[in-house]
């Protein structure tokens, strides 16, 4: 007789097997290499006492994955979809299915990694590389990023690239006020704690003293066409840099603003095949004239050559980005929007310049049949346009009762722009779309006029292709071309699409083909049933501005996941706005700042980092002109507790706060963080607890519980936002209530519980929106017990790869018990001193045996810092062990003699088809131990497709948009 009960038949936790690699049996296994014989007894000689806690989780219990979708089913259809004419850089857009299928749903997209790695990233850096080509030919400009995080902040990057390049002594940035109000709100915000000064005010007065930079929008926020060629030669004579941030879509039909004379064009791609996601995530473009290429913000990729000669991809000029310039970087810029560009660079890909054409072209002609029949029956009805140009985007005036023309629409089922009073009138705006159709002006028209209005749409369409109406001045229609790069031109029926993003798709090493065990990065499992609600209607096709009462599934996603990110961080409050992890740096930092100025305490200024900080760290305090004060490391990785004390005491009234990352980035669980933080209370200081290693907290301590006042969390890290290949992230940030009243608002959408006068961070009020479901449902199918064992599982998985490689290579840091963290730095100097191998060498053979290479060099040169996380099983984990006892011993071989220095496995790698095949073969090792070093590489070998790249030539030798044909003979 079975004494098995029904509860446990029905298996609630069954998804915490499914996300945690190691089955019982591995895990017993692990722990008796260890000499443990609990998860909790290793936990207990990990992690310490101080810090420690017992299961404190109030998450509850776990979700089956059924469970949890059906769950939020039911949250989503709480938000009601409703047609958008708001605009305001927002538009629906329709997604290629062959772009949504196979790559926003497919794992070999959106579980790669940033490609530090390029010999296996060919294939999204060129996606990336077509990105910002199609970049530059839509905004008449010589060269581009590969994305920012959104149109907002990237306004505020060329307001800090202006300063930066701009021959003015000035201190005022100009921004028109018909730019978009959301943009206005960050760019003030960034520009606060720059020590800017903010002029707003019309276009035209941007001449009337000497500004080192000036914003404009085109279209303006009305909809409005403007000739902007006078103005920027005007701006520049006074030695002002001008930014223009431009509408995507329009510049398909549109004079280009870099043929206008712009400096720099930015915008979002987001309505090149991307949703609104109720804010995002969404690719901002950004692109600048070549003699201003050393201060661009963001990644560039360039192309370059590998050790064969042949042409191969690369991220270029790395040395003016925050992991190697720390606080002298351009900007804080970690993550881009990697998948959300490669989407919109698909998108153009896909549809051509023609194809383009014909989309811009109908949205503009329902536009202008909308425009005819206000014009006709406007009047009657009080209602008066006030541009007069226009792409898109209509604003008119209205004599009526406003609120009764609000709800008519929604009646209806759309939402108008609403702009309040202005000069004594009702305004509203209809933005139009590729989404939308004649049978939606036929709905705008019933609104505005009534059923019997006596429009019709064929008549009117008739009037406009006659030319009644010119819209688009003749000056500002585009004469250029577009796109004219054959990878525009070639793959425009679905079969031939397909194709090509499976060939780019096979070039790149993602999570669906190995481990990537990169340290501080924590590249877990993004479960399948976590990414299914992400492309939900209900969550993709919210308007970010929509009114709050139709986002209500939104408001309760994001109040239940704040309350479990509360409970999980020991925080008080959460602001989910922030759309990055830099961006939550700097959040967290602005929020100390305003604590401290409300206290009377401005003046301090002053920011302690341990020299073994990640690069946002400096960048982000830079960003709030702070000074940086950097405190040492003792031999053992620790803060030096000595000189922590000496330099707190040395800022004294100064102090602003501390940026400290725990467990810290050499891998240990330092015994001295709470005396650390007490430290910096005792004068007067916060303490920032930067969140990249939170994998190694959640369950067994809490930056709260150790004495930190905020945090930002790495969702698109510990909490299972995939990294998209170098974007999407989120970075929320969590706060103690004292700083609560300091966190980020919305100029468009007030946030309920923070300062009124506060500024945004973001375009979006709560961000990247429409990812956050894939932390609800990690959160909501792990429960308490199931967050708990992910952590003791990592620093289980963490701690067996660090003893079985510390019989063939140093460990360079261990805490207490002689244990890592959920992560440890394997030290590569000895190779070097030895043979000549490198950690770069180490690095590119790990792709020949089927492995993305962990963290390299950071944060210490010369080694390699591996996390695996706690979603590899025990065989995975033996076979990277395998790996790199096997580069051991070929560097043995190195060591003896039997191999020259420059002429072995390691000097070579990675190696490709055309190195095995070459009839010249001339090595000293054959081409076996070349391609198949250990027996298990041959059961799923990963060929990378070029050879070992040449940075130093890409550098020298910039091309950073589609090489032209020629170079491909």
């Amino acid at each position: 007789m079975t004494t098995t009960t029904l509860q446990q038949l029905e298996n609630h936790g069954e998804f915490i097997a499914r996300h945690i690699g190691p089955s019982a049996d591995e895990q017993a296994a692990m722990l008796a290499e260890l000499g443990e014989t609990s998860l909790e007894g290793l936990t207990a000689d990990t992690v310490p006492g101080a810090i420690r806690r017992e299961p404190f989780l109030a998450v509850g219990e776990p979700m089956t994955e059924r469970e949890a979708l059906a769950k939020l089913r039911t949250i989503a259809k709480k938000n009601k979809v409703l047609t958008s004419f708001i605009g305001m850089g927002y538009y629906d857009t329709l997604v290629p299915n062959v772009i949504l299928r196979n790559v926003l749903e497919n794992p070999g997209w959106y579980t790669a990694y940033t490609p530090y790695q390029p010999e296996i990233a060919q294939g999204r850096l060129e996606a990336i590389l077509n990105f910002q080509t199609m970049t530059m030919d839509l905004t008449g400009l010589e060269l581009a990023s590969a994305s920012l995080l959104d149109e907002a902040t990237a306004a505020a990057e060329a307001m800090a690239m202006a300063k930066r390049v701009s021959k003015s002594k000035s201190n005022t940035f100009f921004v028109a006020d018909n730019v978009y109000p959301q943009t206005i709100d960050v760019v003030k915000t960034r520009a606060e704690m720059f020590g800017f000064e903010v002029v707003v005010g019309p276009a035209h007065e941007a001449t009337a003293t000497e500004h080192f930079g000036a914003l404009l929008q085109y279209p303006d926020r009305e909809g409005q066409l403007h000739n902007l060629e006078q103005l920027i030669a005007d701006i520049q004579s006074n030695k002002g840099i001008v930014a223009v941030a431009a509408d995507i879509m329009s510049l398909v039909l549109l004079k280009s603003p870099g043929e206008m004379g712009a400096d720099i064009v930015l915008g979002s791609a987001q309505r090149f095949g991307v949703p609104m996601g109720y804010g995002g995530p969404h690719a901002a473009f950004f692109a600048t004239r070549d003699k201003y290429k050393r201060s661009l913000p963001g990644r560039i990729i360039g192309v370059s050559k590998d050790s064969r000669g042949n042409q191969a991809l690369r991220m270029a000029m790395q040395t003016r980005e925050q992991h190697i310039r720390r606080e002298k970087a351009n900007s804080n810029i970690c993550t881009a929007q990697v998948l959300l560009a490669n989407m919109a660079s698909f998108y153009a890909v896909y549809h051509g310049p023609q194809g383009l054409k014909t989309i811009a072209s109908r949205i503009h002609r329902l536009t202008d049949i909308t425009a005819l029949g206000i014009h006709d029956k406007g009047a009657d009805a009080g209602i008066e346009l006030v541009n007069t140009t226009w792409f898109d985007t209509l604003t008119f005036t209205y004599d009526g009762n406003a609120e009764a023309l609000i709800q008519k629409a929604v009646d209806a089922g759309f939402n108008l722009r609403v702009d309040g009073q202005v000069n004594g009138k009702s305004q509203f705006g209809l933005s139009f779309d590729e989404a939308k159709t004649r049978a939606d002006v036929e709905t705008v028209f019933e609104v505005l006029f009534g059923d019997d209005h006596g429009l019709d749409i064929e008549t009117l369409d008739s009037r406009v292709a006659a030319g009644e109406l010119e819209s688009i001045p003749a000056e500002l229609v585009r004469t250029s071309a577009i796109l004219e790069h054959p990878v525009f031109n070639s793959y425009h029926s679905e079969t031939e699409m397909l194709r090509y993003i499976k060939q780019l798709e096979n070039k790149d090493l993602s999570l669906n083909h190995s481990m990537i065990s990169l340290g501080s990065c924590t590249m877990k499992l993004n479960a399948t049933a976590e990414m299914i609600p992400v492309t939900w209607p209900e969550f993709g096709q919210l308007h970010p501005f929509c009114p709050t009462d139709q986002a209500a599934g939104y408001g309760e996603l994001l109040t239940t996941l704040s309350e479990w990110l509360v409970d999980i961080t020991g925080y008080d409050v959460m602001s989910m706005q922030p759309n990055s992890g830099a961006q939550g740096e700097y959040a967290g930092l602005l929020a100390i700042a305003k604590y401290h100025q409300s206290r009377g305490e401005g003046h301090r200024n002053i920011c302690l980092i341990p020299s073994s900080a990640h690069g946002t760290n400096p960048a982000s305090a830079q960003m709030m002109s702070m000074n940086v004060v950097v405190v040492d490391c003792d031999k053992n990785g620790n803060v030096d507790l000595e000189d922590l004390k000496a330099k707190a005491a040395e800022a004294g009234d100064n102090l602003s706060c501390i940026m400290v990352t725990y467990p810290s980035t050499h891998g240990v669980y330092e015994e001295g963080i709470k005396t650390i933080c007490d430290i910096v209370h005792e004068h007067g200081g916060q303490v920032y607890l930067d969140g990249a290693n939170m994998n190694a907290q959640v369950g067994v301590t809490s930056p709260g519980y150790i004495g930190a006042d905020v945090s930002h969390l790495n969702l698109h890290k510990t909490f299972c936002i995939p990294h998209g290949g170098g974007g999407p992230g989120m970075g929320p940030i969590g706060v103690k209530k004292h700083l609560a009243p300091f966190l980020p608002n919305h100029t468009v959408v007030p946030i309920h519980g923070t300062g009124l006068d506060n500024g945004a961070v973001s375009a979006a009020p709560f961000g990247s929106a429409s990812i956050l479901p894939i932390s609800w449902m990690y959160i909501a199918m792990m429960g308490s017990r199931g967050l708990r064992e992910a952590t003791e599982v990592a620093i289980l998985n963490a701690n067996y790869v660090a003893k079985k490689l510390s019989k063939h290579y140093p460990i360079l840091y261990k805490g207490r018990n002689d244990r890592v963290a959920h992560e440890c730095i394997i030290d590569l100097r000895p190779l070097k001193d030895a043979c000549g191998v490198t950690e770069m060498d180490v690095a590119k053979r790990l792709q020949d045996y089927g492995f993305h290479s962990p963290t390299m060099s950071f944060p210490v040169a010369g080694t390699l810092m591996v996390e695996p996380t706690e979603s590899e099983s025990q065989a995975e984990l033996d076979r990277f062990i395998e790996a790199m006892i096997s580069i051991r011993d070929e560097a043995r071989r190195i060591e003896k003699g039997e191999w020259p220095e420059d002429n072995n496995p390691l000097h070579h790698a990675p190696h490709t088809l055309a190195d095995i095949v070459d009839a010249n073969w001339d090595r000293p090792y054959d081409r076996s131990t070349a391609a198949y070093p250990v027996a298990a590489v041959a059961v799923n070998k990963f060929w990378p497709t070029v050879n070992r790249i040449d940075d130093v030539y890409g550098d020298r030798n910039l091309m950073c948009s589609c090489p032209p044909l020629e170079s491909y003979r």
